[in-house]
């Protein structure tokens, strides 16, 4: 009950603070090139996550402009191998949920549950496909590599903007707001596969300044206070290839993967609160 209370006291200012205001400062503060400054403001950064540079393409911090460009840092290409498994990870965090959607309920953290109906904005068509399927939520954390890798290759059906709060998305939020990923504003990013459909939604946070996606560069944040959809077809339909970048994040925030559990099984090494890599295997194909 202390840590519940705790939790709940610590999480009250999120629903007092103007979230999307505050957002939108940070992403125009992340976005300041002030020479010196900037620099030395990302050595501090790296010194206090303990962030491995030698991985990134540019180790220097002089060759970034701002801070939202290191944020987002490209890595070596061998920093990132992708393994033999079908479905790999799509980023690099910590698994904070992974299991199997139980009527169209989804595990948000022990004892709280979220409708899959309510993450996906009422998509009758994508609720069918997933409603007896698999997921796995992946937070990033600040000191994570923030770009989003396609799992397995796939051509993009539609796109979702859904507008929504912007709490954060840690676990201590998780275990107290109600519906958080389903409250969140998000993207969401349907595909067809070899193995079934996919979607791919992220989740935006407070501080999230922007989410972006290859074809359609910023799609959040996003004046809009409906949903809004995106359908893709024939020429218009972009095939990304397993690995290839899909979007990014500036700033930290979550992924939630749904799979086809008719097709595919998480490997049973991919567990509640292990970290993952981008290109890691994360499901396989069922025999």
């Amino acid at each position: 009950m202390k840590n519940s209370l705790s939790d709940q006291l610590l999480t009250l200012p999120q629903y007092i603070v103007p979230q999307h205001l505050l957002s939108r400062l940070m992403l125009k503060l992340t976005r300041l090139q002030l020479g010196a400054v900037t620099h030395w403001v990302i050595r501090r950064f790296i010194k206090f996550y303990g962030i491995d540079t030698s991985i990134a393409q540019s180790s220097d911090v002089r060759d970034y402009t701002h801070f939202n460009q290191f944020f987002t840092r490209a890595l070596k290409p061998s920093a990132r191998p992708l393994h033999d498994t079908e479905i790999i990870s799509p980023v690099d965090g910590e698994i904070s949920q992974i299991g199997h959607i139980d009527h169209g309920s989804l595990l948000q953290a022990k004892g709280r549950y979220f409708l899959l109906n309510e993450l996906l904005g009422g998509h009758t068509e994508m609720v069918n496909l997933f409603k007896q399927g698999l997921f796995g939520t992946v937070y990033l954390s600040p000191k994570d590599y923030h770009r989003i890798h396609m799992p397995a290759t796939g051509r993009l059906i539609e796109m979702v903007y859904i507008p929504g709060r912007l709490f954060s998305v840690n676990q201590r939020t998780a275990r107290v707001v109600p519906n958080l990923f389903a409250r969140n504003e998000r993207v969401i990013c349907w595909f067809e596969t070899e193995i079934g459909p996919m979607a791919i939604i992220l989740i935006g946070a407070f501080f999230v300044g922007s989410i972006e996606t290859v074809w359609a560069g910023t799609v959040a944040p996003n004046r809009l206070s409906q949903i809004k959809h995106w359908q893709y077809a024939g020429e218009n339909a972009p095939v990304l290839q397993r690995g290839a970048e899909m979007g990014r994040f500036n700033m930290g925030s979550t992924v939630i993967v749904l799979l086809d559990a008719n097709h595919v099984a998480w490997l049973p090494e991919r567990s509640v609160q292990s970290k993952v890599l981008m290109g890691q295997g994360l499901a396989q194909r069922k025999v």
